[in-house]
């Protein structure tokens, strides 16, 4: 079992992100979970999401602690969800927005620029894209051609087409990193 926490400020795609790596498990046949979770604001405020991958039934969506994977788009989201990583997890911090380190050396850290690298490709909004990127690097759970048949899924309707090739290119120059 995977438990995984994606986390940010609304807006920063953390629930689509969670969202993706969800739907690509499912496609590869295991069982899951997604769980979002956000304030009211639309935009600025908290939101995080969970997400468990397991090859058996799952019994709860919520992950409260034993956090495999952090992905944490702000300052905040480490903050609240770094202590509850279980030694030996894996914390994705976009860089370019959270500045303090992270203060734990029984966990494995990768610092993106998320922001920064999003800002590259032309659109500050995939930056989400570029923390999966991350994914990618760190972990066996799916590859790009998995990512790839995810998005062509998801933005399959006329005007989101030209989102696809975006958030490939971001995903793409965030494995250059």
């Amino acid at each position: 079992m995977t438990r995984m926490v994606f986390s940010g400020f609304g807006g920063q795609g953390v629930l689509v992100l969670g969202e993706i790596v969800a739907t690509i498990a499912m496609h590869k046949g295991k069982e899951v979970t997604w769980m979002p979770s956000y304030g009211p604001e639309m935009r600025g405020g908290t939101a995080n999401c969970s997400v468990i991958v397991a090859d058996t039934a799952i019994g709860s969506p919520i992950v409260q602690s034993d956090i495999d994977i952090l992905c944490a788009m702000n300052g905040a989201s480490v903050d609240k969800f770094l202590p509850r990583v279980k030694p030996g997890g894996l914390v994705l911090v976009n860089s370019t927005i959270v500045t303090q380190k992270v203060d734990r050396d029984d966990v494995e850290v990768l610092e993106i620029n998320a922001t920064d690298i999003a800002g590259q490709v032309g659109n500050l909004r995939v930056a989400n894209m570029v923390m999966l990127a991350g994914f990618l690097k760190k972990t066996d759970l799916f590859t790009l051609d998995d990512i790839t048949t995810v998005l062509k899924q998801r933005f399959a309707g006329a005007r989101s087409q030209d989102l696809i090739p975006l958030n490939i290119r971001a995903i793409e120059i965030g494995m250059g990193e």
